[in-house]
């Protein structure tokens, strides 16, 4: 408790140390709201709107979940194959760079081109900022292998897939879940842009409406939703790595 303790206080304080200078500044410069509201300001707004903003952001959550969960299967799944096939990895692993370098947000008008405003796109895009983070945590930790024990797994005749299940695999699952957290921030992201495409409810939609209203409020209290969702991802992966990786130190001193 006391370890976990030492590690939220720092931040939450830097937080908190955060937005009572924020409300300071606007208070003492006299800053328009709707150029930038003060953070109590932007609380009451949330408050006010909580019902309507609470059906935005289940939108947004199930939006979330959906795409993340196929973004990380097909993350795993290429890190899988390319592990198995050297050549294939040779072959594929720099268009799998080259991918990461188009903007996803460029492509959103060809997806909505190509298959229409229905889950589809949203779900493409999603996957195309998670899969990546996973795939290559997953394969840099299938590489890391104590080769040591490779030997040994190969001494008592152990098949490639017994090897790769027994030994690769979990090794490899801390390097695994670092690319999970990464692609669990990026899913909430991904959703948001998915929104952006079109749709008529979520985060993403509610602050394309609140923007073109010029209400700099909602548009924080979207963003700060946003924060929250990312973290509440992050948490979870956190949690279920914990429950998986019992085996290793670093996870048992948490």
């Amino acid at each position: 408790m006391s370890i976990w303790w030492n590690r939220v206080w720092p931040p939450v304080v830097a937080v908190l140390l955060f937005l009572a200078a924020w409300q300071l500044a606007v208070f003492m410069f006299d800053i328009e709201e709707w150029i930038l509201p003060s953070p109590s300001g932007i609380a009451r707004e949330a408050a006010a709107g909580a019902e309507g903003l609470l059906e935005h952001t289940l939108a947004t959550l199930r939006l979330t979940l959906i795409g993340f969960v196929i973004g990380t299967a097909v993350g795993l799944v290429i890190a899988l194959i390319l592990h198995l096939v050297p050549w294939l990895k040779t072959a594929l692993y720099p268009l799998l760079v080259v991918s990461q370098n188009v903007p996803t947000i460029a492509l959103a008008p060809l997806l909505m081109i190509w298959f229409g405003f229905g889950m589809l796109p949203k779900m493409i895009v999603i996957t195309l900022v998670c899969f990546f983070p996973v795939a290559v945590a997953a394969m840099d930790g299938l590489t890391r292998t104590d080769m040591s024990m490779m030997n040994y797994m190969r001494m008592t005749g152990a098949t490639k897939w017994q090897t790769f299940t027994k030994l690769e695999l979990p090794h490899a699952l801390p390097s695994v879940f670092s690319g999970v957290r990464i692609a669990a921030t990026y899913s909430v992201m991904g959703a948001v842009i998915g929104e952006w495409i079109g749709s008529d409810k979520g985060i993403g939609y509610f602050m394309l409406l609140q923007k073109s209203a010029y209400r700099t409020d909602r548009v924080f209290v979207a963003i700060a939703v946003i924060v929250l969702l990312s973290l509440l991802m992050v948490g979870l992966i956190t949690l279920l790595e914990r429950r998986l990786i019992r085996w290793n130190p670093k996870h048992q001193e948490k």
